[in-house]
């Protein structure tokens, strides 16, 4: 009788776990801080770049900070995949570091521009380097972690990236104290804010050096330079592995389609607060904070739940939780519906962002780990400029549409509901979620081919 197979791995990886039941790995953790840090300078540093478009954009500020916003998205629609086949044939621990170097070094250049272009042009470089570093860092963290560990791994990433907004908000208004007390200083708010955030990015590449990986072998890591046919191809693998996954297809499908309703948010959030809720900036304020809740509530629960779950049918039930609850939200004009509505979508979103990434580490292969996400990295960039484009747009055609066909008023008996395009625009929004969780589930249905 043959004696099972054992995997000489699996002891250790279970000694680990129970040594760290949180982070999985001591390693994990030192690059979790490393997000923590940088994501915090970040929030801080984005406020910054935001308030100095508006300064610099004389009489049309709004569109200096369109600018920028742009520039922020478009370089990950054309350089992610690229950037994924450099990530899978260099050193991914040197790429971190030199990515967030080269974010302090132009970090520090900002508080000299007077410019729009040149502010745009700082934009763009500082997303081509984060459209490396957040690929490479996706692509080492299943070797940081055991396997049971991913989806915690994954909630406390989101986490890192996400949760530390409230706190980078406070810091910045913090900085506007501090500035105020220094009295005469030429050094404001602003600079203060930049030095900061580059500060966060060299103490991030400090606690990635300490990492202790392994050199990929010879196999995993592809040699010699990159040539443009070369890199074509590598292109064309990753993009055939994701056709022939189902689990792969799903996420990147269900992600990249609910982040074209998701990202009409952004433009067209604040909006809705104004006209439908009148609740002021205090509302929106309100708005933002409860949705960062519900993501956190949303991550704590799926990471305890995380071994009981069909991560797949999980994955789905969130997508379309998030859009329905989308529009539940802004059906309402009541205030407190409105945000119980945001709350639930908090929780959806953020265990559908945990789920994805999950999925995604479990069934791509190491050597076409950076790939395949530098191509969810792309697609969902793509999409959320896309949103953030004809967000407004959509709002004004469905405000002359509404006006037209019901003069801006839904009326049953003695039931009556305001339309206001941005209403519309909103609901073609939490349309595209649930059309996203359609597409998703018809993925999975599909059986798996043969990469040929």
């Amino acid at each position: 009788m043959d004696k099972p197979e054992v995997n000489p791995d699996q002891g250790a990886n279970e000694r680990l776990t129970r040594a760290h039941p949180v982070f999985g790995s001591p390693a994990f953790l030192r690059l979790w801080i490393a997000q923590i840090v940088s994501a915090f300078g970040d929030w801080i540093g984005f406020l910054a770049i935001i308030e100095i478009a508006r300064r610099i954009g004389g009489d049309q500020p709004g569109s200096a900070i369109a600018l920028v916003m742009v520039a922020r998205v478009l370089p990950g629609f054309f350089l992610a995949s690229v950037g994924g086949v450099i990530v899978d044939r260099v050193n991914r621990k040197r790429l971190l570091i030199s990515c967030d170097v080269l974010r302090a070094l132009v970090l520090l250049t900002i508080p000299f521009i007077e410019r729009v272009w040149a502010l745009v042009l700082v934009s763009l470089l500082l997303e081509l380097a984060t459209s490396l570093w957040g690929p490479a860092k996706e692509a080492i963290v299943p070797n940081l972690v055991p396997k049971e560990q991913l989806t915690a791994a994954n909630s406390l990433s989101l986490v890192a990236a996400y949760g530390t907004f409230p706190l980078a908000a406070g810091a910045f208004i913090g900085l506007a104290k501090f500035a105020e007390w220094l009295g005469g200083s030429a050094i404001g708010q602003v600079e203060w804010a930049l030095v900061l955030d580059s500060a966060t990015f060299l103490v991030a590449a400090c606690l990635i050096a300490t990492l202790p990986l392994v050199p990929r072998r010879r196999e995993e890591k592809k040699a010699g330079p990159i040539d443009l046919a070369q890199g074509v191809r590598e292109l064309r693998e990753g993009w055939a592995f994701i056709a022939i996954s189902p689990q792969v297809r799903a996420v990147l499908v269900g992600l990249a389609t609910g982040m074209i309703g998701g990202g009409m948010l952004i433009p067209l959030g604040a909006v809705f607060n104004d006209v439908v809720l009148g609740a002021g900036n205090a509302g929106f304020g309100t708005i933002l904070v409860t949705l960062g809740m519900g993501v956190a509530v949303g991550v704590s629960v799926l990471s305890a739940l995380q071994r009981r779950l069909d991560k797949e049918r999980a994955f789905i039930a969130a997508v379309f939780g998030a859009g329905s609850c989308l529009l539940f939200a802004v059906s309402t004009s009541n205030t407190y519906w409105n945000l119980s509505g945001v709350f639930l979508m908090g929780v959806c979103a953020g265990s559908v962002y945990v789920l994805g990434f999950t999925l995604l580490h479990e069934h791509v292969e190491e050597q076409l780990r950076g790939r395949v996400f530098s191509a969810l990295y792309t697609l969902v960039r793509f999409c959320l400029l896309l949103s953030i484009t004809v967000g407004g747009f959509l709002s004004d055609g469905f405000n002359w549409l509404f006006s037209v066909l019901f003069d801006n008023e839904l009326r049953l008996g003695s039931w009556a509901m305001a339309l206001p395009g941005v209403r519309g625009a909103l609901w073609m929004a939490s349309s595209f979620m649930l059309l996203a969780s359609v597409l998703a589930w018809i993925s999975l249905r599909s059986p798996k081919k043969n990469l040929q």
